[in-house]
């Protein structure tokens, strides 16, 4: 059946890639709909921060693109050098190649909830910006520079 049962998604908490090098981001739930549905080339979560919770550390995408539906409460778009509200009901898109590292952030005193919605091209590499850090598409993780990160 096509209708995904959101109680029953397994859950799993924020991400933790790169927390080591950049601190804690808040509490935050996330619910895998396209893992547990067996979907390959689409990534698909239900994700929930709680207040003062950030979604990442601010990133970018070589070759995956990014798209957020907001589902409830309110969360900030933050960007390098800007901020954006967002509202239930409100769109957000980060296309692959743009070198503008982005996060979300609950600054009120509610949950928020969130689906992301992103491509799963196989060589993309994450841009982590302000953590000098960059996810490959091994996994591993390096300084832009290309040195292993301490």
């Amino acid at each position: 059946m096509p209708k995904v049962d959101l109680d029953s998604l397994p859950t799993f908490d924020g991400p933790a890639a790169v927390s080591r090098y950049g601190g804690d981001l808040g509490h935050y739930i996330g619910r895998a709909v396209s893992d547990h549905h067996g979907m390959t080339h689409l990534g698909a979560n239900i994700e929930t921060l709680s207040p003062g919770a950030r979604s990442s550390h601010q990133h970018w995408h070589d070759t995956n693109d990014e798209l957020v539906v907001i589902l409830s409460g309110a969360l900030y778009v933050l960007e390098e050098g800007a901020e954006t509200p967002l509202a239930a009901g409100d769109v957000a898109v980060f296309p692959a190649g743009v070198a503008n590292g982005h996060c979300l952030e609950n600054r009120s005193a509610l949950p928020a909830t969130f689906l992301a919605v992103g491509t799963r091209l196989p060589n993309d590499t994450c841009h982590y910006p302000d953590l000098d850090l960059i996810l490959k598409p091994d996994g591993s993780l390096a300084r832009r520079d290309g040195s292993p990160p301490e």
